[in-house]
């Protein structure tokens, strides 16, 4: 058997990178990121797996104090909506979470999908039309890994309108705003997601998403349950 594997130390280098990745919003510290590591991560991105290689991304990349407060305005309006979903020790909770870092990031990226981008037929795309979203999602989270790997904290903000943040961007109408990131250096990386810490929400056991053959069927490889017990319980234990 051929082994196409990475070396042990580069190996463990990206898992490292994606069990430490976390969405940062309070950890920002005002150091630029240096243009050479910011072009790195771009690099990272636009390297994403696309179905038909459509590459349906844009960046749309914001250092202005103006278009971040801009933002900003559009975050705290949807903020004010999404806490009305709350209520007691939930709303309380929900009212102390620090939600995003757009103004404290030295430097804020949209990744967009151009919905348009391969023209009408791409191949891959025919019978499901969202592939062009995903393969957007893909170019976000090669980014975050690689900002992981550089020190670099990255903060998702998903509390706002997307069409008024389109219009805000000035993006075109077949141009959809994806992911609104927050990047810079930060003050620490959390041992564990913010939202695990804050008590919101804790990671679902691996063992209780595996389904076999079909969504009834159960996995009956023991020594898969196995291995996967044994990486949850070093999880545990770090």
């Amino acid at each position: 058997m051929t082994d196409h594997g990475f070396p042990d130390e580069q190996r463990q280098g990206l898992y490292r990178a994606i069990h430490e990745r976390r969405d940062v919003r309070s950890q920002f510290l005002p150091d630029p990121i240096a243009p050479e590591i910011l072009a790195r991560l771009l690099h990272a991105a636009h390297h994403a797996p696309s179905v038909g290689f459509m590459q349906p991304w844009d960046f749309v990349i914001v250092d202005s104090i103006e278009m971040k407060r801009a933002v900003k305005a559009l975050y705290d309006q949807a903020n004010t909506e999404a806490a009305s979903h709350y209520t007691d020790e939930r709303a309380a909770l929900y009212r102390r979470l620090k939600l995003e870092g757009i103004v404290d990031s030295p430097i804020n990226v949209c990744i967009t999908c151009d919905r348009q981008r391969g023209g009408p037929h791409v191949l891959g795309r025919n019978t499901m039309l969202d592939t062009d979203l995903f393969s957007t999602c893909l170019a976000v989270q090669n980014l975050w890994l690689a900002a992981r790997a550089e020190g670099i904290g990255v903060g998702w903000v998903s509390i706002v309108d997307p069409t008024q943040l389109a219009r805000t961007l000035g993006l075109p109408e077949h141009v959809y705003p994806v992911a609104y990131l927050c990047l810079g250096h930060v003050s620490e990386f959390l041992p564990r997601p913010e939202l695990e810490i804050a008590g919101w929400r804790s990671r679902l056991p691996l063992e209780q998403l595996l389904h076999g053959n079909q969504w009834q069927g159960h996995v009956d490889d023991a020594a898969l349950i196995a291995a996967i017990h044994e990486i949850s319980s070093g999880e545990t234990k770090a």
